[in-house]
């Protein structure tokens, strides 16, 4: 099912405002707008097939903000040390995985080298002071999905990671909904 809006010149003058038994055109920005918005609210495509593959990029970073005084303590300068990644593929275990699965069925890798006092100090500007490394957890999401013969690769959320977690192992064909021009995949659901 595809989800389509479309306006062309008349529609845009038959709509109208009634006021005292006359009718006025409404302008066209305002229209646009209100196109634009129920667009963005109802503008979807949805899909169903059974050749897909879902994606959880886990990364570990450390991270160091180096600050001057108390007033830069809300906005500090970011630095990024080391990192490590793993990607997770259906909610199987990937090769390499040292943790999990987590609580949200996710395989972690090693964790990468903290960062040295030397690594920090490296990095430290003039009359800043360093905080400790704080190690930072990232999660990116991506659907793969073919339809015919085009393949196409979406970033995605954690529901639909985990729909296609469940239904992989059978090859359950899913209905997934992309979000607003078709950059996104928003939803998927078992048929």
């Amino acid at each position: 099912m595809f989800c389509m809006f479309s306006m062309n010149s008349n529609s845009i003058t038959s709509i109208v405002s009634r006021q005292v038994g006359t009718a006025r055109p409404i302008s066209i920005s305002s229209v646009l707008a209100a196109s634009t918005l129920l667009f963005t609210i109802t503008g979807c495509n949805n899909l169903l097939t059974d050749r897909y593959e879902a994606t959880a990029t886990v990364t570990y970073t450390w991270q160091v903000n180096y600050s001057t005084n108390s007033r830069d303590s809300e906005f500090p300068r970011r630095e990024t040390f080391a990192s490590t990644s793993l990607v997770n593929r259906n909610g199987q275990k990937p090769e390499g995985a040292v943790t999990g699965p987590d609580d949200r069925g996710l395989w972690w890798p090693a964790l990468p080298p903290r960062p040295t006092v030397d690594d920090i100090e490296q990095r430290q500007e003039y009359d800043e002071d360093p905080s400790s490394p704080e190690l930072l957890k990232d999660v990116k999401y991506h659907l793969s999905y073919q339809i015919g013969e085009q393949t196409r690769n979406l970033p995605t959320n954690y529901q639909v990671y985990r729909e296609v977690a469940k239904a992989y192992p059978d090859r359950m064909p899913l209905k997934f909904t992309l979000g607003p021009g078709d950059r996104t995949v928003t939803k998927a659901s078992r048929e």
